[in-house]
């Protein structure tokens, strides 16, 4: 439902700051750390001959080197975190997407040899779809409508609801998608349970670098809720589409993660984790 995402992504960025829209060194620091765990990942990948341990190490590269989710600023908002620093580090790792999966694919599955330009702008031809039109859009409203950001900015939980919705159809696919799986029974059960582990590490890696910077909740959100539509998108078209059910797995477990994360906050009023 892309008209959906669109505003959900508009709602969110017409509440953004402007003038704090500018790189931190924490984003730059996860950009490295997911490009060093996805390389290491490849090469577990092109020296591991048994095809299901193959297929489950490709369904775990794939948990890690999909882009920022889009919407992962609605949470963001929901649990007290900076959505502007969180909207500059999603157009930064789907650039770095843009570079780095044209790169690691081929050698990942030789058969994806497409060329780097080709592949690079598919990746950022939805980019601008999703993300930088809504940005772009939710700017022109400010400027020129002010009054229409102005009550935007007042419309509490919009954006969190229309998200809830989205997650619904696409978890429903999700589960469709799994239920339909010719996999073995250990090879799925691997592939639905190592996200759990990629997803707890990632977001405990992100909140790690960002605690510093006092950005540990944009920072695990940023790391941790991955875009896994683009995620199966890209396995399905270049790699082993049954390696997809690990990011249909991943989307499951970021959002009880995420949904604990929102429980804790309303009970306790922060994060303690």
């Amino acid at each position: 439902m892309p008209w959906i995402l669109f505003t959900i992504l508009y709602v969110t960025f017409c509440k953004i700051e402007v003038k704090e829209m500018r790189p931190r060194t924490w984003h730059f620091i996860l950009q490295g750390l997911r490009t060093l765990i996805s390389g290491l990942l490849v090469l577990i990948i092109m020296y591991t001959s048994n095809p299901e341990a193959k297929l489950i190490w490709e369904g775990c590269f794939l948990c890690v080197i999909c882009p920022t989710a889009a919407a992962a600023a609605v949470i963001t908002e929901k649990l007290g975190g900076n959505i502007t620093s969180l909207t500059i580090y999603t157009i930064i790792a789907n650039c770095v997407t843009s570079i780095i999966i044209p790169l690691f694919f081929p050698l990942v599955e030789p058969s994806a040899n497409v060329p780097f330009l080709t592949m690079s702008s598919m990746i950022l031809k939805r980019v601008f779809i999703v993300l930088i039109a809504p940005l772009a859009l939710a700017f022109l409203t400010r400027k020129f409508a002010n009054p229409l950001a102005i009550w935007v900015r007042k419309t509490k939980n919009l954006g969190y609801y229309l998200w809830c919705f989205n997650l619904t159809i696409v978890s429903g696919v999700t589960m469709h998608n799994i239920l339909a799986s010719t996999v073995s029974c250990f090879t799925l059960l691997a592939l639905l349970i190592s996200p759990l582990f990629i997803s707890v590490i990632q977001f405990a890696i992100g909140k790690a670098v960002g605690k510093p910077y006092g950005d540990n909740i944009t920072a695990g959100q940023a790391l941790g809720q991955k875009n896994t539509v683009v995620g199966i998108w890209l396995t399905i078209t270049f790699l082993n589409p049954l390696a997809a059910i690990a990011a249909g797995g991943y989307l499951v477990w970021q959002n009880i993660i995420n949904a604990l994360q929102i429980r804790y906050k309303e009970k306790y009023g922060y994060l303690k984790w």
